[in-house]
């Protein structure tokens, strides 16, 4: 039987993350949290992590939670967003998870992402311009990196993956901004949960009736894997696909630009070619994934993790995967896992987009818009640097998506 530690408190403001994940790490393989009043456990382990994300007894499913069963968690829950969720290839497993995962192949071909990359250098072009008639207005100006650069470039490229307007841009990005922040009444967050899904339904009705060359469209037509999805399941993945390819995005181009400001020596490196820009983006997600805490999976019969000492997860309780803990796990990455090196040999063996069967489908092309959109930046500005000391930047407060508040940096030009 499982012993009750005392709860880490995860903070939903996000003060002080390093504290945290130290905390969470010092705590052993699995520790016991405290998420807003509901207790779970959390994995700060890659080796447990790898075990227990292809582990079938542990699901998706939120009906399999013990909490949720009872009535204990309602959806009153600031967090119950991310837990449940309209259908999709996120929130199943076994035989319909591999349904659903083979349309989403189907559609999401490696093709379609490398199709996407002229139209990446093409907002990213744009955005840089914009940035720099903004210099060029107010030299030596600070500027928010954030809503001027690495938040609009992967909601454009995500909606014109799914065929979604780019007059819709502006509302999406305001919509999952509201869903995601912890300062959002929960009554609105959950009007916002329903907006977004009643957007994405009415969306695929357009495209059942006129098809286009565009993956809402493909996934309705997909003809792999078993049955054709419902309105309702296109719905469901393409908001959760939008949600986790626009926010990973916007987390990894802000890691690397403040991994690379605040060691300047690397990012000699990379500008004089002894560096790839492939090796910046694999540290950026090892030091700080785009994901802080996964929530979440449920134990469906009593799970023992010989890796962590024979620990029991007992049945009916929710794991969490701390994703920020594991790229720092220290047994797996060094004793030096809390530094940024883009010289790590071991970089791109973490899991920062996950393992097994729910690994994240976009992983690839949130790899194609760091690639094209970092090295182009650092070329437009060479002298860019940050505006405020690197210890005055501050999280937002999402508790699951790892993202800073702002970026301010000077253009340099």
């Amino acid at each position: 039987m499982n012993q009750s530690p005392s709860a880490l408190a995860i903070d939903p403001l996000v003060k002080d993350l390093d504290g945290e994940t130290a905390r969470l790490r010092a705590a052993g393989p699995i520790a016991r949290i405290d998420l807003l009043g509901v207790p779970a456990w959390t994995v700060t382990s890659q080796p447990v992590a790898r075990r227990l994300l292809t582990d079938s007894r542990l699901v998706k499913d939120i009906n399999q939670w013990g909490l949720f069963a009872s009535g204990e968690v309602t959806h009153a829950w600031p967090l119950i967003g991310m837990v449940d969720v309209p259908p999709s290839m996120f929130t199943t497993d076994g035989a319909e998870h591999r349904r659903l995962r083979t349309k989403i192949a189907q559609a999401l071909t490696a093709r379609r992402v490398e199709e996407l990359r002229p139209a990446i250098e093409g907002y990213t072009t744009r955005l840089l311009d914009e940035m720099a008639a903004q210099a060029k207005e107010t030299p030596g100006a600070t500027v928010d990196l954030k809503p001027v650069f690495a938040g609009p470039l992967p909601m454009a490229v995500v909606c014109s993956l799914m065929g979604v307007p780019e007059s819709e841009i502006p509302r999406q990005m305001r919509l999952w901004k509201a869903f995601f922040s912890l300062l959002t009444p929960q009554e609105e967050r959950l009007a916002v949960m329903a907006e977004v899904y009643g957007i994405f339904l009415d969306m695929v009705r357009e495209k059942k009736a006129a098809p286009g060359d565009d993956l809402t469209s493909a996934l309705i037509l997909a003809d792999e894997g078993g049955a054709p999805m419902s309105q309702e399941e296109v719905a469901g993945n393409l908001q959760s696909m939008i949600a986790a390819g626009h926010e990973t995005t916007i987390s990894l181009i802000l890691s690397a630009v403040r991994g690379l400001l605040t060691h300047p020596d690397q990012l000699a490196m990379v500008l004089d070619g002894q560096v790839s820009w492939e090796a910046v983006i694999e540290e950026a997600l090892r030091w700080d994934p785009p994901v802080t805490h996964l929530l979440m999976r449920f134990a469906t019969e009593d799970i023992v993790v010989a890796e962590a000492g024979g620990f029991v997860i007992e049945k009916g309780e929710g794991v969490v995967m701390s994703y920020r803990a594991i790229g720092r796990d220290t047994e797996f990455h060094g004793p030096d896992a809390d530094s940024f090196d883009i010289t790590r040999a071991d970089a791109g063996r973490h899991i920062a987009f996950g393992h097994g069967p729910h690994i994240c489908p976009g992983a690839a092309l949130s790899r194609l818009e760091a690639a094209i959109a970092l090295p182009a930046l650092f070329a437009r500005f060479p002298g860019l640097r940050l505006a405020v000391p690197s210890q005055e930047l501050r999280k937002a407060p999402v508790l699951t998506q790892n993202d800073l508040e702002a970026l301010p940096v000077v253009l340099g030009v």
